[in-house]
Order: C-alpha cells, then sequence, then structure tokens
C-alpha cells in the first residue's frame, strides 16, 4: 500500500511540475519582459540601489532590505547547492546556461509580484499588514476571485508546515551534521523503533529551540535575523566559491565552452543535439525555477510588509532576489562543479558540490567538508524561517486575520521542526514539490490577468522619476 502510494505521490509531482508548468512560468515571464521593455535589464542598476536605500515616508512594517531579506531566506536554500548539482549531473554542464535563461526572464515575474503585492496589500488599524497574492486576486481581479485566492493560501500554508519549511529543511541539516560528524563507532539511540545517532539527536534539539526562539518573536524578529544572517549566509558562501574559482582558474574557460556547447548541443553525436538540447533546457530551467522562485507567488507575500509608497519600487527590490539567487549564487555552484568536472564522476545531489569542494578549494578536504556543512546548515535553516513567515499569512488570510489558528499552526510548525530528523521523507520532498508547484496556478493566472495594472503603474512610476530628475 506504502509502495503504491509513494508511486501515486510520485506521479502527481511530474505532473504538476510537467512541462505545462515550467512553459506557463517561463511564457509569463517573456510576456512581461517584451510588455516592460526589457526592464530587469535597464533598471537593474537603479533595482541594486534601492536594495540598500530605504525610501523616506513609506508605509509598511519592515524595511525594503528587510523584506527582501526574509524572501531570500526562503528562497536560498538547498536548492542553490542541492539542485544546481541535480541538473548539471542529469542536464549536464549546458544546464547551467538554462537556469540563467529562467533568471534572466524570472525577474520580470518576480517584479510584477513585488509591484502587484504593494498596490494591494492589505493594512489593518493597528498597522499590520498582509499581502501577497491572495489579496492581488482578491482586490485586483474582484471579489468573485476570492476562492482563487483561498486556494493559493490553502497551498502556500500546506507547503510550508508539510514539507519545504520544516521535515525536509531538518531533515537536511542533520543529515548534513551526521555525515561530517558520524563514524562506524558513533553511539545510537533507539528513537521510533529506529536507531539514530546522538549527532542526529542534539542537531534536531538544537534546530528547534533556534527556530522557537526565532518564530516566537513574530515578523520583526524574523526579519531581524534574515537582515543579518541571509547577507552573512550569501557573501561567505559565494567567497567560498570565488577561493574555489582562483584555485581552478585555468580550468575556467573551458568550462565557459562546455557550459554554452551543452546547452546548444554543440558536441553531441549526431542525431543527439535536439536530445541533448532538451535535456539540458528542461533541468537547467525547472532547477532555476525552483530555486528562485518566480512565479509561485511566494516572494510577494514577504514583500507586501516593506515600509514603501510606491509599488515599482519594491517591485525592482523583489526583481534582485532573483538576481542573487540564480545569477549569483547558483552561477557560483554551477561554475565550481564544471570545473573541477564533479558532474560526471558518478555521483550524485549534495555529494556532487561536496566533490567539488573538496577538489577545487585549497585546504583539506575535512576543511572543504565543513564548510559545505556550514553553508547547507545556513541554507535550510534560513528556509525553515521563511517559509513560517509565508505559511503564516497564507493561514491568517484563509482565517479572516483570527490569531488563535495563527498561535496553534506556530507551535505545529514548531513540532513538525522537532520531529524532521526522525522521518523517512521519500514522499515528503514530492509533497512539498506539489504544494509548491500548485501555488504557481492561480498566481500566474493573476499575473496574466492585471499584466495591464503592472504596465500603467510602471509607465507612470518612471514617467514621474524622470520628471523630478529633469527639475533636480
Amino acid at each position: 500500500m506504502s509502495t503504491q502510494l509513494n508511486n501515486l505521490i510520485t506521479w502527481i509531482d511530474n505532473l504538476v511540475w510537467g512541462l505545462p508548468l515550467i512553459i506557463l512560468i517561463m511564457a509569463v515571464g517573456i510576456y512581461l519582459t517584451i510588455r516592460l521593455h526589457v526592464l530587469q535589464l535597464i533598471h537593474l542598476p537603479k533595482a541594486l540601489k534601492y536594495m540598500v536605500k530605504n525610501e523616506e515616508g513609506g508605509t509598511g512594517e519592515v524595511s525594503s532590505f528587510a523584506a527582501l531579506c526574509t524572501a531570500l531566506s526562503a528562497t536560498i536554500g538547498t536548492g542553490n547547492i542541492v539542485g544546481v548539482a541535480t541538473a548539471i549531473v542529469a542536464g549536464g554542464p549546458g544546464a547551467l546556461f538554462w537556469m540563467w535563461i529562467a533568471a534572466f526572464f524570472g525577474m520580470a515575474t518576480k517584479y510584477a509580484e513585488g509591484l502587484l503585492a504593494i498596490k494591494y496589500r492589505h493594512i489593518d488599524q493597528e498597522g499590520h499588514v498582509l499581502g501577497g497574492p491572495f489579496y492581488y486576486i482578491e482586490k485586483g481581479m474582484g471579489i468573485k476571485f476570492k476562492w482563487l485566492a483561498k486556494l493559493f493560501a490553502f497551498f502556500g500554508a500546506c507547503a510550508g508546515l508539510l514539507g519545504i519549511g520544516t521535515f525536509t529543511q531538518v531533515n537536511g541539516i542533520s543529515s548534513a551534521v551526521n555525515n561530517f560528524f558520524a563514524n562506524s563507532n558513533s553511539a545510537t539511540i533507539l528513537i521510533f523503533g529506529r536507531e539514530y545517532t546522538i549527532a542526529i539527536i542534539l542537531t534536531g534539539l538544537i534546530i528547534t529551540l533556534c527556530v522557537g526562539l526565532v518564530l516566537i518573536g513574530g515578523l520583526k524578529r524574523i526579519s531581524g535575523f534574515a537582515q543579518i544572517v541571509v547577507p552573512f549566509m550569501a557573501i561567505a558562501y559565494v567567497l567560498i566559491c570565488i577561493i574555489l574559482l582562483i584555485n581552478q582558474y585555468k580550468a575556467i574557460p573551458g568550462a565557459l565552452v562546455e557550459i554554452f556547447e551543452g546547452a546548444f548541443g554543440i558536441k553531441a553525436i549526431s542525431g543527439g543535439a535536439l536530445g541533448t538540447i532538451m535535456v539540458a533546457m528542461q533541468k537547467g530551467i525547472a532547477r532555476g525555477i525552483f530555486s528562485n522562485e518566480s512565479g509561485l507567488g511566494s516572494a510577494p507575500i514577504a514583500a507586501a510588509a516593506a515600509q514603501t509608497k510606491e509599488p515599482v519600487r519594491q517591485g525592482l527590490v523583489s526583481m534582485t532576489g532573483t538576481f542573487i539567487d540564480t545569477i549569483i549564487i547558483c552561477t557560483m555552484t554551477g561554475l565550481s562543479i564544471v570545473v573541477t568536472g564533479s558532474w560526471n564522476i558518478g555521483l550524485e545531489g549534495v555529494a556532487v558540490t561536496s566533490s567539488a569542494f573538496q577538489t577545487g578549494l585549497p585546504f583539506e578536504p575535512w576543511v572543504a567538508s565543513f564548510l559545505l556543512m556550514i553553508c547547507l546548515t545556513f541554507f535550510a535553516f534560513t528556509t525553515i524561517i521563511g517559509w513560517n513567515y509565508y505559511s503564516e499569512r497564507c493561514l491568517e488570510y484563509l482565517t479572516d486575520g483570527n490569531q488563535k489558528p495563527l498561535k496553534i499552526f506556530r507551535w505545529l510548525y514548531i513540532l513538525a521542526v522537532f520531529i524532521g530528523p526522525y522521518m523517512t521523507i521519500g514522499a515528503v520532498w514530492n509533497i512539498a514539490d506539489i504544494f509548491n508547484g500548485l501555488m504557481a496556478f492561480p498566481n500566474l493566472i493573476a499575473l496574466i490577468v492585471l499584466s495591464n495594472v503592472i504596465i500603467r503603474e510602471s509607465k507612470d512610476y518612471f514617467r514621474r522619476l524622470a520628471a523630478k530628475n529633469n527639475i533636480d
């Protein structure tokens, strides 16, 4: 029975994350890119400036930078390490090129999400902010589409609690720590009929305690934590990868050639070029979308809390999230894997990136493994925190602002983190994938329907900005 259930879950996962969803997400990104006149390229310098410069007189709960960091805390995760490795092993180095393409068009999508999140957010009398796809569906498309907004909120709450925010992340952390510290003589304890090492048990307890301390403090503590940890985490990982690339600089030109040749099937055997391109394209785009979450509708939930009065400004800040996640961090991982050749030696998942670190860094192998373990731990931990915020906001919308279910949900979330290390999660990743993918459909429908609003707001903002600059 369990095998049949797992097969059914896998089948649904493949159906949800099949070509139709990938094509739909890419089509929306291309459509918005054309209508916004390649905004993500022309206005990227301005977006990066807005990212660190707070707006004066804005309304909201946290700064734009804090809102971005909250979104990045959920976005930057194990997918940046494991997902990139999986894509390159399955699709070859060319998959990295298609991840770049997905990120480029995804930046336009993320811009639109951030813009709509501010334009249609709800601020109550206490100044509490609630926004995201559920509100721009309800307010932008009309009350008759509230069922679609509720559907998105339900999928979002389930995605956070049932996998991507809890079980999978803490299980990944405890496994990484256990793999580093455990040996054949490690002491074990029997729990739930299975033996677990002391490393797994202690890691689970520490992570649960840390998660509880952050979550009980609410949004301000979450955003404060994110502002400190996310920049540190991202910069530290990028610096490690830069050290690796400097140490392997002679291999970089050849790696770039491999990436572009693989993307277009140039070296494929006669008759197999199209198949090679399709595999690289599908794996690269799918992993890129899963990593940066453009189009899924999660990031605008955090963007809505930003202290701003300009929807376009926050849209620009939001799109830097995709740039940081994929163009910078995923590229660092991908190049590290390709220059060291660890993608085609029979390894899978995190073992690929681990091999790249051990081979490419000028340190002892155990030091390289330790650095990767620390990065994985921070990446997964911040995802736990970020997805709690997302799922709580979804539940708050579902319950019309009732705070009692939120308190119960928060403790259930902490409980899920506590039991995560002891779960066999063969189907949990697939369940999380399913709910994550299902979030995209209501969100993408809203982006298409409200595209004229996005264009009108953008034109108006840039016209006013140009007029102000001329006066100054």
